[in-house]
Order: C-alpha cells, then structure tokens, then sequence
C-alpha cells in the first residue's frame, strides 16, 4: 500500500479504514490524508454506499440541524441556506491559474499560489468538531465510456445527502478501478455555522478550481451550487477534459421525443437562464432523460449522450399544476425531496407561483418571516426566495426515461439552441449542415434583455452554447473541438435554432404560445427521421405550412391559419442583419482568434440575407422561400 495510506493509519478508524484499503488509487488516500491535515476534523466517515450508511446519512442531515424532517409529507424534508447564500456566486468562484497562463477575461481567475494560499488558510481547522464525510460518486453512468470519478469531502450532511439524490453511488467503481483514471475531487467546508446551523462567515465565501489537480475548493457557503462540487463547477474541469480527449461536455437538456410506430428519438437542448430549457425538457407525452449537464462522445460513428446526474436540483419558483403538472404531483406525494430555501407553513412547504396563495407568515431562510418584512436595505423579502429549489431523484418522475443509466448512452438524433429574441430568429430552423448549426445557432446563442430597449447597446447576452460562463478553456479552442466533433461523426445530428421569444413587432405581443413549443419539437422529431420537408431561407430550413396545421391539430387540437405562419416565418432583414453584426462584434472584440469557420458561414449568411433584400425587400413572407 503507497505512503499515503500508511499515514492514514493512525488518523482514521479501523472500520473506516478497511473500507479506504479497498481502493487502490493514491491519489485517493493523498487527497484525504491532505484535507484531514488541514481541516482537523473530529471524525471521519467513509461511506462505502451499503443501505445502512445512506440512512445514517439521510438521518444525520436531521439530527445535525441542517435539514427538517417537520413536513407532513413523508420523505419530504427542507433545508435553509443563509440570507446571503441563495445562488451561485460568481464573484468568488475563481480558476487558480498557475503563473505565465491567462484564461478568457470573462472568466474569474486568481493566481494559482496565491489562491491556494487564501483557500488553504480559510479551510485551516475548518471541521474541528465535525465530521469530514468522504463520498465516492460517477459522473455518468457507472461502467461506461462515459464514466467519471469523482469524490467529495465535505462536514456538510446536507451536502452528503445531497449527492445521493444527484449522482451515480460509485465506491464500487473506486475499488475496482486502476490507476490511470483522472478523478474529479472536492474539498468542502460550511465552516462556521450560527444557531439556525448556515454558514456564518458568508463574507468569507471562496469557491477554487485547480484544473492543474482537478480540484474543487469551497468554504463558507452550502448552497448547493456552491457546495456541491460536481454541478457547474466539475463541469469547468470536464470542459477541458473533453478538449483533451476529443468530446463535448455540454450544459444540455436530453429528451426522448416520441414519434410514429413506438419510435423514440432523443433530441438535446442547451438554453440560457429563462429561455425554456426545463419547459421543454418535461413537454407532457415525451421521456426527459438529462435537465441540465451531459457528455457526448463519438462511439463508432454515432454520437452518443448521456446524464452526467441522475437527479435534479430544480428552481421551483413557478412550478404549478397548470405549467408543470408532472413536477408538481411529484412535488406535492410521499417520496425524497430536499426543499431549500422555501417558505415553510403548517408543515408544508409554499413557494413563489404555485399557484395557490401564500400563507402571511412562516419561516424561512431569514427566519421567522411575516407580510411586509424587510431586509437591512429595506428592500422586501418575499415568503420564498426566488432561487428556492428542490432536490430528486430522477427516477421519482414517472417521465424518467429508461435509458438513464444505460453504459452506451442514447444516439442524439438533434440538438437544438434556444435563446430569448424577441425580434429576428424564427421559432425554429434547421441549419444547413453540422457546421452551420453550430455557429449560427450555437455560437450565436443570444438572448435580451428587454423588448422596449432591444436595440440599447448593452441590452443583448452572447452566451455561446449557453455555456460561456463555464468555458475554461480558450473559447476560440471550445468552438474549433465543437466542429471538429462533427467530422468524426458517420451519423450526424442535425442542429436546430429554437427561439419561443419571437414578438410581433408593431404591438409587441409574443408570437408563440407557452404550449408551441411542442410543434416544434415534434417537427424536429420528422425531420430528423427525413418524414417532412422544409423552406430554405437565409438563416437556415423551417417548416412547412402543411406540416405545421396537422401538429397543432394532432398535439394541441389547435387550429394553425396560414396567418399565424406568416407572422411567425416570415424573415426579417433588418433585424437578422442587425443580429449578425452583433455577433460578429462580440467575437471580434472577445474571440479574434475564432476558428475561420466561424466568421465565414457568418459573413456567407450575411449575403444570403443581403441578396433577399435585394429581391424581395425587408420583410419576406415564407412563401417566397423554395421546398427542399
């Protein structure tokens, strides 16, 4: 056994101990050895993922404080975070970047040492008098291609119970697995905690990444954003993984779209906050099978996805029997949720837009809460945050598709990009080809901010694959990996520009329905199965009238006119013209090294779009456009 073990022996107990012996990999016990030595904790605890020590986790979270079991629902329990702990904190979560290297400037980056050295003195005796719990996890499926180590250390029982929700239990795979595997590891401590048991020294709140170790560092904080190091954080590792090895780690829904004679066809979606991702990926008829993070690997020239979870850590704000019927009956039956960060009355939990009204007074996260309190600036505070979650399995949906948790992963037949554009993008295109796609519709992901101001500088998000934010790696080498995947591909997806944002733009009233958006799902679903044809146009293929007036009546029992499909398909000039140099500023100023692809099929559609002007004028009704 390596030394590092050897040194674990006269700081762990027996039990515990012959559970770490099991496990081979040194790097495991150094990264162990390592944060016992620096956060002095009183007890650890190595879960093995047998049945008892889940419970003990599950009852721990309880008798420590951290969680409530008062719900009169059985299996419900909630959680608070700290008045100044409900997000993700971008401010202080940080890449440590060893000296010489820069990332993109849009990312938060500190000088690795230097980082390391705030981090390591915030984590300093952290756990004295707690328990450090170790959790061995994958990320993907367990005994796949897909599969990923990872291991959490953390004094957080809620964290613990947690993962258990969210990720693939993988002990077994520690013990079986050689040394060569790259593991994803995290280091976290709550730190101090006050008499309602969060995180005191908020202000102190770091969140690290070292991609030279794959390492995340997080203290003083345990929203689970934050806390939990395999959500957006390991994603930031396994972007650059990805870029090593040749696949994509992607910020994507999955979903199963059911089509003629029993066929399913999955189709991936990556949006932007706000944008219509969990809508989608819970359409009433369909599978969903990821909500928010997957991997996509070329396995003999198809290209294949799977869940990096098993679980969701959803915003419940607006979940309601109406919108999101499936959702809410779970929500709302015996089973395991963890609530956070909800107002909590009669033992029930109540959130922002459930469609029933609110008590006046409970608890919550600030508290004893009542109508009308007010935070130290004044300002209201509402009965339930507006960033209250909720945590489950995936299986508790009685939607979870069956191919969850297969090794092989499911053949992605589409993916789509959707953002909020209030006044160019038609609902939804087909790019032209992989490479198309992919700039104009993923490259150019956009969203705004307001219809009043939309043509205020300042006023539109570029959000690249909606992703951007995690990108650790040069954006100009993020795209050059997305295209190249492409090539590899024998059977390609085809790629979709969504937009269920589109206005009119005389009255500015939306020119799609809430429940569209499953037209335009089932029409990718034809399509990618080569069932219907489409209009070429500038910016890419949409559908036919035809196609249309039988979806909405057969989905929706909606009557389609050819009116609606004027004032939806028909192309804008000015507003596509105006998009496109917006995207070609932003990369200009931010990507200048942009693979050449990039400004060329955007300079192509340019002319495209300047030629149809040329002949038929501003606005052009889709009519005009050829069946191909």
């Amino acid at each position: 056994m390596n030394d590092y073990f050897k040194k674990l022996e006269s700081l762990v107990d027996k039990t515990e101990l012959e559970k770490l012996e099991k496990i081979k990999h040194p790097t495991v016990h150094r990264f162990i050895y390592e944060a016992i030595v620096l956060c002095r904790p009183k007890n650890i605890f190595i879960c093995a993922d047998t049945p008892d020590e889940i419970a003990y986790i599950k009852n721990m979270a309880i008798v420590s404080g951290e969680e409530s079991a008062a719900l009169i629902t059985p299996g419900h329990t909630f959680h608070f975070d700290g008045p100044q702990d409900q997000g993700r904190d971008r401010q202080t979560t940080k890449f440590l970047v060893p000296h010489g290297e820069r990332l993109n400037p849009v990312l938060n980056q500190i000088e690795r040492e230097e980082g390391l050295k705030e981090i390591f003195s915030l984590l300093k005796n952290s756990m004295r008098d707690k328990t450090m719990i170790v959790r061995f996890l994958s990320l993907g499926p367990i005994d796949s291609v897909f599969s990923t180590p990872c291991m959490e250390c953390t004094d957080s029982w809620y964290v613990a119970h947690s993962v258990d929700l969210l990720y693939r239990e993988g002990y077994k795979m520690f013990c079986d697995m050689d040394e060569v595997k790259d593991i994803f590891k995290t280091l976290h401590s709550a730190g101090r905690l006050d008499k309602n048991r969060v995180s005191l020294d908020w202000n102190k709140k770091r969140i690290y990444i070292d991609y030279l170790t794959d390492t995340v560092y997080s203290v003083n904080t345990q929203y689970a954003g934050n806390s939990i190091g395999f959500k957006k954080l390991a994603l930031r590792l396994a972007i650059r993984k990805a870029h090593r090895e040749g696949w994509l780690a992607e910020h994507f829904m999955i979903m199963g779209v059911k089509g003629q004679k029993n066929r399913k066809t999955y189709l991936a979606g990556a949006f932007p906050s706000a944008c219509g991702k969990t809508s989608t990926a819970m359409l009433p008829g369909e599978t969903i099978l990821a909500d928010d993070l997957a991997y996509v690997k070329e396995i003999n020239g198809e290209c294949r996805a799977v869940n990096v979870e098993k679980g969701i850590f959803g915003i419940i704000q607006d979940v309601n029997p109406k919108d999101d019927p499936l959702i809410y009956e779970i929500l709302t039956s015996p089973g395991e949720i963890i609530f956070s960060n909800v107002l909590i009355k009669d033992g029930r939990p109540w959130w922002l837009g459930m469609g029933r009204e609110l008590p006046k007074e409970g608890r919550n996260y600030t508290g004893d809460w009542y109508d009308g309190k007010t935070d130290e600036k004044g300002e209201r505070i509402f009965p339930s945050h507006k960033n209250a979650r909720y945590t489950v399995s995936l299986k508790a949906l009685p939607n979870c598709d069956s191919a969850l948790d297969d090794p092989q992963g499911v053949v992605l037949s589409g993916i789509m990009f959707g953002g909020r554009d209030y006044s160019a993008y038609f609902p939804v295109q087909e790019g032209f080809d992989w490479e198309h796609g992919i700039i104009a519709y993923g490259v150019s992901l956009e969203t705004e901010t307001t219809f009043a101001l939309v043509e205020e500088e300042g006023k539109y998000e570029i959000n690249i694959m909606s992703i951007q934010d995690f990108v650790s790696i040069p954006l100009s080498e993020y795209i050059r990996n997305y295209l190249a995947f492409g090539k590899k591909l024998r059977k390609v997806p085809l790629v979709f520009g969504v937009n269920y944002f589109l206005r009119d733009l005389k009255t500015g009233e939306y020119l799609n329905a809430r429940q569209d958006k499953h037209i335009w799902i089932k029409w990718m679903e034809l399509r990618a199965n080569g069932e219907v044809g489409a209009r070429k146009t500038p910016t890419g293929l949409i559908p036919l009238f035809e196609d249309l007036r039988y979806l909405f009546k057969q989905i929706l029992d909606k009557e389609y006119t050819q009116e609606d499909y004027q004032k939806q398909f028909s192309l804008r000039l000015k507003e596509n013209l105006r998009k496109i140099e917006r995207i070609e500023r932003f990369l200009q100023n931010q990507i200048p090294d942009a693979p050449e692809e990039t400004f060329r099929i955007l300079e192509e559609q340019k002319k495209r779009l300047l030629q149809a002007r040329e002949e038929l004028g501003e606005y052009i009704t889709p009519d005009n456009f050829s069946v191909v």
